[in-house]
């Protein structure tokens, strides 16, 4: 079975009166134990696909399963399935990082002991000292906050990780640090883990995705593994491949939205 499957998915939205096509017949599948990477700006649809997938949102047209599982009609099956971190990660920011992920076993029927020892080495290894676990999040750096956010979706073992932009707006150590632990996690849970990452980051995707899609209006313009998209536009980076799927400057791109 694969682990998600979408089939002419379509979203529109109302702006200034008018329609706007954030996600236009896209179709694609995703194999179990792959990181499968969606790459745009800003505004091109990446964050409203995995808004569908997460039970967020509900497609206008189309259908997208999680584990066989309708995003629509099973909502409640997929959600115990998956979990989602997004580039705003949602926290009680008057509490302590460890108040939040103890929070968040709760809501998961962890014992508390066990949370804890999963939250320290999951945190441990993501560059996150012990001691600043009891601070309160809104004294944290933005990028210690994302990274509690990545333990609390990691250590509920979900299915399907949906990671939304994890890495935007984060010092280049916290980069790194995240895109390790990605890789670790992978190998580490064999066939339990499947993982959907967004970014903008065309070196991210190329380094983390065993398949990647180029994304640009809501539309899939490009789909394979980096190599494949190397070798089939002869370019020696994602970007370069961007660049030639699009025919605009990226800067371009990013002024528009």
């Amino acid at each position: 079975m694969e682990a998600v499957k979408c089939d002419g998915l379509i979203k529109n939205f109302g702006k200034d009166g008018r329609k706007v096509s954030a996600i236009n017949r896209v179709s694609f599948s995703v194999s179990r134990n792959e990181v499968f990477g969606i790459v745009g700006p800003n505004g091109s649809g990446k964050s409203t696909l995995i808004r569908i997938l997460s039970t967020l949102l509900i497609p206008d047209a189309g259908s997208a399963s999680v584990f066989g599982h309708d995003v629509v009609r099973e909502y409640g099956k997929v959600r115990r399935v998956i979990n989602r971190v997004s580039v705003d990660a949602a926290f009680f920011k008057g509490i302590s990082a460890w108040e939040n992920l103890r929070y968040a076993a709760r809501l998961y029927g962890m014992a508390k002991g066990d949370a804890k020892i999963r939250s320290l080495e999951i945190l441990a290894k993501l560059g996150f000292a012990e001691k600043r676990m009891y601070e309160p999040l809104e004294d944290l750096s933005r990028g210690m906050q994302q990274k509690v956010a990545i333990a609390r979706a990691f250590f509920t073992a979900p299915m399907l990780l949906l990671l939304d932009e994890p890495t935007t707006g984060l010092d280049p150590r916290s980069k790194l640090d995240v895109q390790d632990y990605i890789r670790e996690a992978m190998q580490r849970e064999k066939d339990d883990l499947t993982i959907i990452l967004t970014t903008h980051d065309m070196n991210e995707a190329e380094a983390l995705c065993d398949r990647v899609a180029i994304i640009i209006d809501g539309r899939f313009v490009a789909l394979g593994s980096p190599s494949e998209l190397l070798a089939e536009y002869n370019k020696s980076a994602l970007e370069e491949v961007f660049l030639d799927v699009t025919g605009r400057e990226w800067k371009e791109i990013e002024d528009e939205v």
